[in-house]
């Protein structure tokens, strides 16, 4: 099990959770932010400072965003584990899913 970022989350990256994380597991693509479900520890501290309440944890996901679960855990399929976001900074990509997605937050 894994926290999700999902919709809210999409050309905002308010990235008050990166901040919050212990385990830098919160990785910044071109539009979104992705929590890496390997290196995810579960500990939730993510979750309460999201201002837009976009993080949940994956059995929470509301019906109309699983895809966001999908999106967050095949982000990673070419990139593996590096063991930590700070030392990546922006990845300049998203998950196909989410680069598809017509402006968001405007």
């Amino acid at each position: 099990m894994t926290y999700v970022i999902a919709q809210p989350c999409v050309d905002l990256k308010d990235k008050a959770c990166i901040e919050e994380c212990p385990v830098d597991c919160i990785y910044e693509g071109q539009r979104a932010l992705y929590i890496h479900p390997d290196e995810c520890v579960d500990c939730g501290a993510c979750e309460p400072v999201c201002p837009v309440e976009a993080i949940f944890y994956e059995d929470d996901t509301p019906e109309e965003w699983k895809d966001y679960y999908k999106a967050n855990v095949e982000f990673f399929d070419e990139l593996g584990s590096p063991g930590g976001a700070s030392k990546l900074g922006l990845i300049e990509r998203d998950h196909p899913f989410i680069a598809a997605l017509p402006p968001q937050n405007q």
